[in-house]
C-alpha cells in the first residue's frame, strides 16, 4: 500500500486525488461525530460514532502513509477541507454557508494559494 501511495503522490494529479479524498474522508468522519454527539440517541448514536472513528481513520493512514511533505501540502488541502465541510454542511446539515463563512473562504483560498504557489 505504501508503493502504491507513493506513486500516487509522486504526481500533481496524484497528490490531488489524494488531497481530495483525504479531505472528503475528514470531514465525512468529522459529519459522523457532529451527528453521534448532537443529533442522534440510541443505536443510531453508537453507529455514527463508530463510523466517525473508522473514516478518521482511513483519513489518518492515507495523509501518513505516503512519503511527502504534507506540511508543504497544507495550503492546498486547507482549501479541500474547507469546501468538502462546506458541500457536507449543506447537504447532511442543510447549513447554507452565510457571507462570514464565504469572505472567510475566501480568505482561506487565497492563503492556500500564497503557501502552494510560493516560490522557495
Amino acid at each position: 500500500m505504501r508503493s502504491a501511495l507513493n506513486q500516487l503522490v509522486y504526481d500533481p494529479r496524484g497528490v490531488f486525488v489524494v488531497l481530495s479524498l483525504a479531505a472528503v474522508l475528514e470531514a465525512l468522519g468529522d459529519s459522523c461525530f457532529q451527528s453521534g454527539l448532537h443529533r442522534t440517541s440510541g443505536v443510531a448514536r453508537v453507529i455514527s460514532l463508530a463510523a466517525g472513528v473508522v473514516v478518521l481513520s482511513f483519513y489518518g493512514v492515507l495523509v501518513n502513509v505516503p512519503s511527502w511533505q504534507f506540511g508543504r501540502l497544507l495550503g492546498v488541502y486547507v482549501v479541500f477541507f474547507f469546501l468538502v465541510a462546506q458541500i457536507l454542511a449543506g447537504l447532511r446539515f442543510h447549513e447554507p454557508p452565510t457571507l462570514p463563512i464565504v469572505l472567510g473562504g475566501s480568505l482561506i483560498a487565497a492563503g492556500g494559494m500564497i503557501i502552494s504557489l510560493w516560490k522557495r
